[in-house]
């Protein structure tokens, strides 16, 4: 019996030694429905020794996660959110690490006419004034405020719009969902367009405007304000974020031959 119990208490004392440190990271719905995060999470965990646990949220949520210290660091895509969120103590920098670019998704038949505008701006104001059924995703994400901005830029509020503006509430898969759905038009990110499996009627009826890039950042959450958070497993994730080894990872992952992310963190 004796041998038994020191044999218990060796092996909870070797779990105990071997057991990963725990990295808590806040990221974006459309990072992680990218399928990017299935790539880069296992090669941080071997390279890192570490447990990365990620919380997915907009970028909304995760920014409020970081102020309230409830992560260690977060992976966001809303830069005047992210300024404002280092302004206020939360965070010491921000640091770029990838962009893609929003597109918006439609109807196959376009009955907004979207295929033919110029600029975005121009293509929101043409869904607006068809009153073309449109899904957002509501949930004050990267996503959504991007969206919030584009609007803005076309001259239009969408508190005033009535019921062809659908704001869900959700991520960016339910929103893509719901878009497939009612076959309306939605604002996304390319990677969760590309990695999405139930595209059904849509496609993609606007790309390639400045306004729609899509920049993300990596930002260690301040141990000054919250002294508890894992500050230097967070910097050594900030260091792998910016290796060869991350650009390669990131620049090579493709769907159906079609590059998602684009490495831009300045080492």
């Amino acid at each position: 019996m004796k041998h038994l119990i020191y044999a218990l208490i060796a092996g909870l004392l070797l779990a105990t030694s071997v057991r990963a440190d725990v990295l808590k990271l806040a990221v974006t719905t459309s990072f992680n429905n990218s399928g990017l995060a299935d790539v880069l999470v296992p090669e941080i965990e071997k390279d890192l020794g570490i447990d990365l646990q990620l919380l997915v949220v907009g970028t909304g949520q995760a920014l409020r996660l970081g102020a309230a210290g409830d992560v260690d660091a977060i992976l966001v895509h809303a830069r005047a959110a992210e300024e404002t969120f280092i302004a206020e103590g939360h965070a010491a920098y921000r640091r770029e690490i990838m962009y893609n670019d929003f597109i918006i998704v439609g109807p196959g038949a376009d009955p907004a006419g979207v295929r033919g505008a110029t600029r975005v701006e121009d293509a929101f104001r043409q869904i607006a004034a068809a009153g073309a059924d449109f899904v957002s995703r509501g949930d004050d994400s990267g996503t959504h405020k991007k969206e919030l901005s584009l609007w803005v830029r076309a001259g239009e509020r969408p508190d005033a719009f009535s019921s062809w503006y659908r704001a869900v509430g959700a991520g960016m898969g339910a929103a893509l969902n719901t878009a497939a759905a009612l076959d309306a038009y939605i604002l996304a990110d390319r990677a969760s367009w590309l990695n999405f499996g139930n595209q059904q009627g849509l496609s993609i009826v606007f790309e390639g405007d400045k306004a729609l890039f899509n920049q993300y950042s990596y930002l260690p959450v301040s141990a000054v304000k919250h002294p508890h958070v894992q500050k230097d497993l967070a910097h050594a994730l900030d260091a792998w974020l910016i290796s060869a080894k991350a650009e390669e990872l990131i620049d090579g992952y493709q769907i159906e031959g079609k590059t998602l992310f684009v490495f831009n963190a300045v080492r």
